[in-house]
C-alpha cells in the first residue's frame, strides 16, 4: 500500500506556474503519441519517429518555459 503524502515543499518558482498550459501542452503531446502509434501500426515508422522527435522537443521547450515565467513571477513577487 502506498504512503501517503502529508505536505511536499514547493520551490517558489513553481508555485506560480500555469498549470492549465501545462496540462493542455501534456494532453497535446499525448494526442501526438496516439499519433504516432497509428502512423507506426499503418507501416509508416519514420513518419512516426520523426513526429515523437519533433512533439518531444516542443514539449521540452514549452515545459521550460512555462517554468522560467513561474520563476520570473516568483523574483518580480519577491
Amino acid at each position: 500500500m502506498a504512503k501517503k503524502v502529508r505536505s511536499v515543499r514547493v520551490p517558489p518558482e513553481i508555485e506560480t506556474i500555469d498549470l492549465s498550459a501545462l496540462v493542455s501542452e501534456c494532453a497535446r503531446h499525448l494526442r501526438d503519441l496516439e499519433s504516432a502509434a497509428l502512423l507506426s501500426s499503418q507501416g509508416n515508422s519514420q513518419a512516426a519517429e520523426a513526429l515523437l522527435r519533433t512533439r518531444q522537443a516542443a514539449l521540452g521547450r514549452t515545459v521550460g518555459t512555462l517554468v522560467w515565467e513561474a520563476a520570473k513571477r516568483a523574483r518580480q513577487k519577491g
